[in-house]
C-alpha cells in the first residue's frame, strides 16, 4: 500500500498528490512514469512523475480527471492509500552535453510533465525558457513552480484571459524570430500541439523531443498497445520512450490510434452523465 501524504486541488479538473514511495523516489528521473491501481478492481493507469523527493521518500503526481480511475484517485484524501504503484518506468530524458539553451513547452496538464524537465535542466545551470499554454486563466497550473525553475517563463492562453494571447507555437516562433538560439526544444502536451511545435522547429534544425502518450497497459512492452512509428520503425513508448525525436514521429498515426476507443469512451461518459441525472432526480 502507498499512502497519500499530501493532496492539492489545482483546479476543478486537475489534482496534485504526493505519495510515500521511497524506492521509486530513490530511482526516479525526469521523463519517467509510474503505473498505479487504486484497488484490486482498478485498471492500470500510467502517470508521469511530476516531482520526487529522495530524502523524503515521496513522489508527486499531477493528473487530470478524465475517466473513472482518475476520478477514483481524486476522491482519496491524505492518509488514504492506493494499492499498487510500479516504477519508475520508461527511459529518462537524455540531454546531450553540448546543450546550453533549452525551451521547455507544456500544454495544459502536460505542464505537469514538463515541470520536472525544466527543473532538472535549470538546476544543471542551463538557460531554460518555459512556454506554458492553457485554454484560459482558470486552468493555469504550476506558474510559481515554473518561475523558480526557468530563466524566462511565458504563459499563453488561447482566449487571452491571462499572459499572452495565442498558442505556444506563436510564442516559440516569436522567440526564434527575435534571435533566441535554442539548442533543444522539449514539448509535452496534446498531440496536435507537439506536432505543430515540431513543424516550427524543423526548418531551423532545432532538436525537438516530445513525450508521447499512446494507449498503455502493462508498461513492459509486452501488450503492444503503446506502439508508435518513429523514423519509419515501430517503437514502444513504455520501454523505448516516452521521449522521442519529434521530427521522426508519425503524429497522424498516433492520433488515429489514440482515437481507437473514442466511441466507447463517449458512450461511457454519456452513461455516467445519465447516472448522475438519475441520482439528482432521486
Amino acid at each position: 500500500m502507498f499512502p497519500i501524504v499530501e493532496k492539492t486541488v489545482l483546479n476543478q479538473d486537475v489534482v496534485k498528490i504526493k505519495i510515500s514511495a521511497p524506492l521509486i523516489a530513490k530511482k526516479a528521473l525526469p521523463g519517467q512514469f509510474i503505473i498505479f491501481r487504486v484497488d484490486e478492481y482498478g485498471e492500470r493507469v500510467p502517470l508521469t512523475i511530476a516531482d520526487y523527493d529522495r530524502e523524503g521518500g515521496t513522489i508527486t503526481l499531477i493528473f487530470q480527471l478524465v475517466g473513472n480511475s482518475t476520478r477514483q484517485l481524486a476522491q482519496l484524501e491524505e492518509g488514504d492509500s492506493i494499492l499498487d504503484l510500479v516504477g519508475p518506468l520508461g527511459v529518462a530524458t537524455e540531454i546531450p552535453d553540448d546543450v546550453k539553451s533549452v525551451c521547455v513547452i507544456g500544454g495544459g496538464v502536460g505542464c505537469a510533465i514538463a515541470y520536472p524537465q525544466a527543473k532538472a535542466l535549470f538546476n544543471k545551470g542551463l538557460d531554460v525558457d518555459v512556454i506554458a499554454g492553457f485554454r484560459n486563466k482558470d486552468i493555469v497550473i504550476l506558474e510559481d513552480e515554473f518561475k523558480a525553475a526557468s530563466t524566462n517563463l511565458y504563459v499563453c492562453t488561447d482566449d487571452g484571459s491571462y499572459g499572452t494571447k495565442g498558442f505556444v507555437t506563436n510564442m516559440l516562433q516569436e522567440q526564434i524570430d527575435s534571435g533566441k538560439k535554442y539548442d533543444m526544444v522539449i514539448a509535452i502536451g496534446p498531440i496536435p500541439m507537439m506536432k505543430f511545435v515540431c513543424k516550427v522547429t524543423e526548418p531551423y534544425a532545432i532538436k525537438t523531443i516530445v513525450s508521447l502518450n499512446p494507449v498503455m497497459i502493462d508498461g513492459t512492452g509486452m501488450c503492444g498497445g503503446c506502439r508508435v512509428t518513429v523514423g519509419g520503425k515501430i517503437r514502444y513508448a513504455c520501454v523505448d520512450g516516452p521521449d522521442f525525436d519529434g521530427h521522426q514521429v508519425d503524429f497522424d498515426e498516433l492520433m488515429r490510434r489514440n482515437g481507437t476507443y473514442r466511441e466507447q469512451e463517449h458512450e461511457c461518459r454519456m452513461m455516467k452523465q445519465a447516472d448522475n441525472l438519475q441520482q439528482t432526480d432521486k
